[in-house]
């Protein structure tokens, strides 16, 4: 029975591409084309910030110059795509278009792009969206993707634990002391939620990553509420020429 009315439905709503909307084999897949135009991260890439490298690996642990020069607040960093073509398309559509939906392939892709950060009992948190974004765009999507991601990989998420108690200004421009002092003051732990990251590891979530100065701000919010190792995992990372 279950599967007639499975078939039903595929002849009624075929699944479709979530780049173009022309048909696919399976439901929240890209097409060809789509999938040849989508940036997806691999080879060698600074394992701090998760940005693509030249070279090979020589079994020593590689950075990029600039987490080299700053070095992060958190331990690991991963994202699935670089901030551009297709998938910056896709990464708007679920900012910005009204496309929730993206949030579930995205986190599968990123659970593949991040399987060695993951450690048993870890926490996912997304990084916070002040309150009056949350009510123009009705969702943070960060918090989907951290959902989804928790359903992927059976991790507990906890999406309200931090807070951004004020709404920054555009950091284009700011200096990295600038930013990371805008942002100490406006992101912080809940209240409620603290106890639930002692003494554990804690994967923080974000759709994309440009210079880390927002992740950077809720991994020391974390360490200063008692969490241990932190790492960072973004749907897609700013290259710089990208």
């Amino acid at each position: 029975m279950w599967q007639r009315i499975q078939t039903a439905v595929e002849l009624i709503y075929p699944p479709r591409c979530l780049g173009c909307g022309d048909l696919t084999e399976a439901d929240f897949g890209l097409c060809g084309c789509c999938w040849r135009d989508t940036p997806f991260i691999g080879g060698v890439i600074c394992e701090s910030c998760g940005v693509p490298l030249p070279g090979e690996t020589d079994g020593h642990r590689i950075e990029c110059d600039d987490c080299m020069k700053t070095p992060r607040p958190w331990r690991d960093g991963r994202a699935a795509l670089l901030y551009d073509g297709k998938a910056r398309s896709l990464i708007l559509a679920l900012k910005h278009g009204d496309r929730p939906e993206l949030a579930r392939p995205a986190a599968r892709w990123m659970a593949q792009a991040g399987r060695d950060l993951l450690r048993k009992d870890m926490l996912i948190a997304p990084v916070p969206l002040h309150w009056s974004r949350l009510v123009k765009r009705r969702y943070n999507q960060s918090a989907l993707l951290a959902q989804h991601l928790g359903r992927q990989t059976g991790l507990e998420v906890c999406p309200d634990l931090l807070v951004r108690r004020s709404r920054t200004p555009v950091l284009d421009g700011k200096t990295a002391s600038q930013r990371a002092e805008i942002l100490s003051r406006a992101i912080i732990a809940h209240p409620k939620r603290t106890r639930l990251m002692q003494g554990r590891d804690v994967l923080l979530v974000d759709d994309v990553m440009t210079s880390g100065a927002t992740l950077a701000a809720c991994a020391r919010v974390c360490l200063a509420s008692g969490a241990n190792h932190i790492s960072v995992l973004a749907l897609a990372r700013v290259a710089k020429d990208t």
